[in-house]
């Protein structure tokens, strides 16, 4: 399977969660944390159980819940996918 992009995590994000009342999802956002973007480790959770629907992969939740920004949370997940090729 191919790798997750920034594109389809954001989309996953706005289908779990919505758009952030706080921070433009559209810009330059994989360094920035999830909290600055206003999404709480319950909606990094939901947004983790449909990657993991989407993508069949297993994602442990601690792991999901430390992944604080973007760029953690697809690394996570295209690690994931690499290892289970």
């Amino acid at each position: 399977m191919s790798q997750m992009t920034l594109a389809e995590l954001v989309a996953i994000i706005r289908e779990c969660a919505g758009d952030s009342d706080v921070a433009d999802l559209d810009g330059d956002v994989l360094d920035v944390s999830f909290e600055d973007l206003g999404y709480d480790s319950l909606a990094m959770l939901e947004a983790a159980g449909q990657t993991q629907r989407r993508y069949s992969v297993t994602l442990v939740d601690d792991a999901v819940v430390e992944a604080r920004t973007p760029r953690e949370f697809l690394t996570l997940v295209n690690g994931e996918l690499t290892r289970v090729g």
